[in-house]
């Protein structure tokens, strides 16, 4: 018999209107450079990875989105740039212009369960173009939120 991983799983991924989740509280809006390593020609592109994790017992009967969504207007009050855009300052020097707008937040479910996945989740995931979203307005370096999480419930 064939291991779950051993064919490709047949699924889809239905997913909400991208939200700004934006810090909790005001946040100092002010600018900060980027360092001279950051601010490198070759490294404006994004990083799209993807983590799975199991539902875990202590959060039956509790909305894990509600949970993410909270915690993360929370942290960006202590990580506010987060929460900010990229700028371009004199001579192309890369500026986070902290202006408390929000990252990118988007909800789905997928009809499929983790055993049925198997092994294919490990890198490089077959998935990736099925779980991954390519926001409208959110491909780009400049002007764009940082972050984009979305976050897809996975039948157990």
């Amino acid at each position: 018999m064939a291991s779950p991983s051993a064919s490709p799983v047949a699924f889809s991924v239905r997913r909400s209107q991208p939200q700004l989740i934006v810090p909790a509280v005001p946040t100092p809006h002010e600018q900060k450079q980027l360092s001279d390593i950051d601010d490198q020609q070759g490294l404006r592109f994004q990083i799209p990875f993807l983590i799975f994790y199991r539902n875990h017992p202590s959060l039956k009967g509790k909305d894990p989105l509600s949970i993410i969504r909270e915690a993360l207007g929370r942290a960006l009050v202590f990580y506010y740039p987060f929460a900010g855009r990229l700028i371009e300052g004199p001579n192309r020097k890369l500026v986070v212009d902290c202006t408390g707008e929000g990252i990118l937040f988007i909800e789905a479910d997928a009809d499929v369960t983790m055993d049925q996945l198997g092994d294919t989740i490990q890198p490089p995931c077959p998935y990736t173009d099925e779980f991954l979203y390519d926001a409208p307005g959110s491909s780009s370096i400049l002007g764009c939120p940082l972050l984009l999480i979305q976050v897809i419930i996975i039948i157990e």
